[in-house]
């Protein structure tokens, strides 16, 4: 009995460190998709970029892969601003980014991973860190900082964006601009730029993930395919647009995904995230936090 209560409580608060670790993965498609309506498939790619930029930093110097991400977050929201100016100039503005859109970013994510597969191959790369190897125990409960670290900072830049979005103007706008962009130019506000600045916040968000993503695991080119179904997971399951419910949905998930590799095997555990999605879709579409 007692083997058993371990078992669920290092269960759930394994899934619980996951789950903060999806949150980082997920909130910006909760901004591109959920608030601006780009269906940025691309997304699991920059996650893999900043991955390997983290790696590639922490190799050559030493330096922890999260500051690494912080400290170069700048860069990825310039490249995010790029980005959609080129999406808005070619597919938005003619009215064509559904299909066409979706093609782009398509585009955008094939590029990214065959890039990194002829500059560093195929095999799994990962990270030298202080805390790697260092496991906190409570009672019967393990603490792995591998994945307490990216949990408390992950936490920190949610619930950071969750009080930029509601406690400026910008953030407001940020709201409103896939509800009513007549309205924001009554009130001189250019939606354009505003999607433009919101998405490059986006694109930050995923460069920081990715180095939490190196941190936990070894990592490769092709991985980032995993996290595509992943992310719209959480997002719909939270609710479109929603930061708490991106937060809520991604506990979730690292729950359902913890539970079944802990009592049915690890192989099972890429199925949860499209399994709750369509589940998501079929009972509740408007998600947790759906207005």
């Amino acid at each position: 009995m007692e083997f058993s209560a371990a078992l669920l409580l290092n269960a759930i608060i394994a899934g619980l460190l996951l789950g903060g670790f999806y949150a980082a993965v997920s909130v910006g498609i909760s901004i591109s998709f959920g608030m601006l309506d780009v269906v940025n498939i691309a997304h699991p790619g920059f996650i893999i970029l900043g991955s390997y930029i983290a790696y590639i930093v922490n190799t050559h110097f030493g330096v922890d892969p999260i500051a690494v991400s912080l400290l170069l977050s700048p860069l990825f929201f310039l490249l995010g601003m790029a980005l959609y100016r080129v999406y808005y100039l070619c597919f938005e503005k003619r009215g064509q980014e559904s299909l066409r859109g979706l093609a782009f970013f398509f585009g955008i994510l094939f590029i990214t991973e065959v890039a990194l597969i002829l500059i560093f191959g195929v095999d799994y790369r990962t990270v030298k860190t202080a805390y790697a190897d260092t496991t906190l125990r409570l009672g019967v409960v393990d603490f792995p900082l591998r994945l307490v670290v990216p949990f408390l900072v992950s936490m920190a830049m949610v619930v950071g964006i969750q009080l930029f979005l509601t406690h400026t103007f910008f953030g407001r706008a940020v709201l409103a601009v896939a509800q009513d962009q007549l309205a924001l130019r009554l009130m001189g506000v250019n939606p354009v730029r505003i999607k433009e600045l919101a998405f490059a916040l986006s694109i930050a968000t995923a460069g920081v993930a990715g180095a939490f993503l190196i941190v936990i695991q070894p990592v490769e080119p092709s991985i980032g395919r995993e996290y595509i179904g992943l992310v719209f997971a959480v997002c719909v399951l939270g609710g479109m647009g929603s930061i708490w419910g991106t937060l809520l949905g991604a506990f979730v998930l690292g729950l359902a995904e913890s539970f079944t590799s802990t009592f049915f095997g690890p192989s099972w555990a890429p199925a949860v995230s499209f399994g709750l999605l369509l589940f998501a879709l079929a009972f509740r579409p408007a998600g947790l936090f759906g207005r």
